[in-house]
């Protein structure tokens, strides 16, 4: 029999991860872990508000608390950060990074937004969404690309080779523009292109491939209208496959895309397919996704839902990978 102590047992530890959770959400925003990482023998609480110019009590505060959240050790009154935690939580170019994450959960567009419009059911758009959370979004799906381009993609059966020889290159949802660049350095004989519904996300793409010095057509089309034209090898699409308004009428059109043979490759979250996966870890992370998903009008899916996808399309030779407990590549080639 499931007692009084038992569900407030599970209820506490969701306070603690609240707190945890705002705690390196700060750390990262104001800098603190930054400095730790950039003195691994540690530093006072008072040394690393002095180096800050932050009120040394407050950090002080700040510091016990990621002491408790296991972000730091300490050994006296000196701090420094756990082994990893500097990679974890600022390494952009890491394929762990997370740090990002923290961040943008705490953006208004996740669940304070929603709160909001709970009643009215009011949807959202990526153009109605504020820069800086577009730029947060971007920032968390840099780690997918890191792992997808190349080692994701050398996964797939004969891919590898078409890529290296050079070939055409459709990226749908190409936001910003961080896959276009690594697509261009892992690939430097390929053509590109990419599309995306947000002009904002194509403005900001343009900017990045410019100082990056490399040259893609860019569309700016909703994934339901885009005519990229024809003869491509691969079409991929990278944590936006489950934010089509009509997944279907993009999956038809990225077959006419690509050339007999070609590849359609979809790298997403892996949502759990049944109740047991929902409530680990994973499952529970994605569900807080699917806050701001459920705003404009979507929700993630299942792995297995894009095997169906494909074979309804007439894909072959389907395969899938997973290269993270959060992150799951399914592929398929054009008869």
């Amino acid at each position: 029999m499931t007692t009084l102590r038992d569900q407030a047992a599970v209820l506490l530890p969701h306070l603690a991860g609240y707190t945890a959770h705002r705690t390196i959400a700060i750390g990262i925003r104001q800098g603190l872990v930054r400095a730790l990482a950039e003195t691994p023998s540690g530093l006072t609480a008072d040394k690393l508000a002095a180096d800050l110019a932050l009120d040394p009590f407050y950090v002080g505060a700040w510091c016990r608390a990621a002491y408790g959240a296991r972000l730091c050790d300490r050994q006296g009154d000196v701090y420094w950060l756990e082994p990893h935690m500097a990679t974890l939580l600022l390494d952009t170019a890491s394929p762990a990074y997370v740090g990002g994450v923290f961040t943008v959960l705490e953006q208004d567009e996740m669940f304070d937004r929603f709160e909001r419009v709970l009643g009215s059911g009011e949807r959202l758009w990526w153009d109605g969404c504020d820069p800086g959370f577009i730029a947060g979004v971007a920032g968390t799906g840099t780690p997918f690309y890191t792992r997808l381009i190349p080692a994701g993609l050398d996964q797939i059966p004969g891919l590898a080779e078409r890529l290296t020889a050079g070939c055409k290159i459709l990226e749908t949802a190409c936001g910003s523009g961080r896959g276009l660049v690594r697509l261009a350095g892992a690939y430097p004989a390929c053509e590109l292109t990419g599309v995306d519904g947000d002009s904002l996300s194509i403005a900001n793409a343009a900017k990045l491939l410019g100082a990056e010095g490399v040259r893609a057509e860019l569309v700016t089309s909703p994934l339901e209208t885009m005519a990229p034209g024809e003869g491509f090898t691969l079409v991929v699409n990278n944590i936006s496959m489950h934010e089509c308004r009509d997944i279907d009428e993009v999956t038809r059109r990225s077959m006419e895309a690509l050339e007999s043979g070609g590849w359609f490759v979809i790298s997403d979250f892996p949502f759990p397919a049944d109740d047991a996966g929902l409530r680990e870890v994973p499952g529970r992370i994605m569900s807080g996704i699917q806050f701001f998903e459920a705003q404009i009008g979507d929700q993630l899916l299942p792995r297995e839902a894009y095997d169906e996808l494909l074979a309804r399309h007439g894909f072959t030779e389907l395969g899938w990978f997973q290269m993270t407990p959060m992150h799951a590549v399914t592929y398929g080639r054009k008869p």
